[in-house]
């Protein structure tokens, strides 16, 4: 935990992957263990950032892949320049619910891009492209789909297939750099908490 300062920490995964709840447990485990951090959502965070979660996720306007990216970006730009950028320059450790990966899974494998587009894209839009360490957690359709006892947002209410290929997108893209890591999400809570710790630990 010595090493964390000025690390950024992503976990991202599929709808229902637990993503959430393990960022709280992993938030706590720093503030138990004395490591600085500040801890985002994306998109959000941000005012601009929050009016585009709206418009992305609870709008009811047919919105194509290609703005979806962009909104994101746009969503992400922000949020790098607000707050990322400064929490990494006080020495904090930055832990993120979703970034870069998840348009590379959602709109570049899912929805037909390309995530070697989105990745060309995302190095024009962005001040810094990859974290330090990007976890994934991994879950089959079936068990995501049982996690989610909410009414589901306009990402969520993509067809199966679609979310399918999410996964695939997901597994796909860890396989292509070192410093994304994919842990089995299906397993209880604590499992999945102690599986990120080692993962960081092994990784720092």
């Amino acid at each position: 935990m010595k090493n964390l300062k000025s690390k950024f920490i992503v976990l991202d995964g599929p709808d229902g992957c637990g993503k959430s709840t393990q960022k709280q447990l992993l938030a706590q485990y720093f503030t138990d263990n004395k490591v600085k951090f500040a801890a985002f959502r994306d998109p959000g965070s941000t005012p601009t950032g929050e009016k585009i979660r709206q418009i992305l996720l609870h709008s009811e306007n047919h919105i194509c892949d290609r703005a979806e990216l962009l909104l994101y970006m746009a969503s992400r730009a922000q949020l790098w320049d607000q707050c990322i950028a400064p929490a990494l320059k006080n020495k904090k450790c930055v832990l993120l619910d979703r970034w870069v990966s998840s348009t590379c899974a959602y709109q570049g494998y899912a929805g037909g891009i390309g995530i070697a587009r989105v990745i060309d894209i995302a190095e024009h839009s962005l001040e810094r492209v990859w974290p330090d360490l990007t976890i994934i957690l991994d879950v089959d359709i079936k068990t995501a789909k049982q996690r989610m006892n909410r009414n589901p947002d306009r990402m969520e209410r993509k067809t199966a297939v679609y979310h399918r290929k999410v996964r695939q997108g997901y597994l796909k893209l860890a396989t292509m750099r070192k410093d994304i890591v994919v842990v089995d999400g299906t397993m209880d809570i604590q499992t999945v908490h102690n599986s990120i710790i080692k993962v960081i630990d092994l990784h720092f």
